[in-house]
């Protein structure tokens, strides 16, 4: 009975292994949620009716459901029509994707607020549209929502414990496999805590400085 933080050091391999999934699979899908936002936004901003219809149907199918359905159903469903992909691929996917849908609502908005002026100059300096877009438009708006996605990228970080389901060895998982051997969840469960809470402050350090150095940039 009692406390007994003396097992960690026993364990640490295990629990550190799990903070480098942790911190791989966090970044692996922040990259592909803020690309995918970006790219979610110009299509439901610019692309034809055609092809404008189907992403609105993607986005419609990631914000209304659960974020644990959709990993069961990239890593479990594709299987079935021939797509079998490595669950850390797959939880990659799963994340990157969910989050893409929340980061494109953000940067839809920012570039609406870009001055139209912005866009009629450059076409005026002889850019095409894609290339207004591209150089003018897409990083003013983007520089608008660095907060607001940095949270968002916090809030993956938590949700990248989900992984787990699907036997991805982040740090959740790698911490119940620690417990199975001791039986000792409290003493586990504090420091896999402890280690997402050291991720989410050099994450926060992070924004800031990007933050700070967009300000300065303007």
């Amino acid at each position: 009975m009692g406390l007994d933080f003396s097992i960690i050091p026993d364990y640490l391999d295990i629990i550190l292994l799990g903070v480098a999934w942790t911190v791989g699979i966090t970044l692996a899908a922040a990259a592909l949620s803020f690309a995918g936002g970006v790219v979610f936004a110009v299509i439901a901003l610019y692309a034809p009716w055609v092809i404008r219809q189907p992403f609105r149907l993607i986005e419609f199918v990631f914000m209304g459901t659960p974020l644990l359905l959709q990993l069961f159903l990239i890593y479990f469903g594709l299987v079935q029509i021939g797509i079998d992909l490595p669950a850390f691929v797959a939880g990659i996917i799963g994340l990157g994707l969910h989050f893409a849908v929340y980061n494109s609502e953000l940067i839809q908005t920012s570039i609406l607020a870009v001055d139209r002026g912005q866009m009629e100059a450059a076409r005026t300096l002889g850019l095409s549209r894609g290339q207004a877009l591209r150089k003018v438009v897409i990083p003013q708006a983007v520089r608008a929502v660095v907060p607001p996605i940095g949270n968002n990228m916090i809030a993956l970080l938590k949700d990248s414990a989900l992984v787990s389901v699907i036997g991805v060895s982040e740090l959740t998982l790698s911490a119940q496999r620690a417990i199975g051997k001791t039986y000792r969840p409290f003493e586990f469960y504090i420091l896999a805590a402890a280690f997402y809470y050291v991720i989410n402050l050099c994450m926060e350090w992070v924004q800031r400085k990007i933050e700070r150095r967009i300000s300065i940039s303007r």
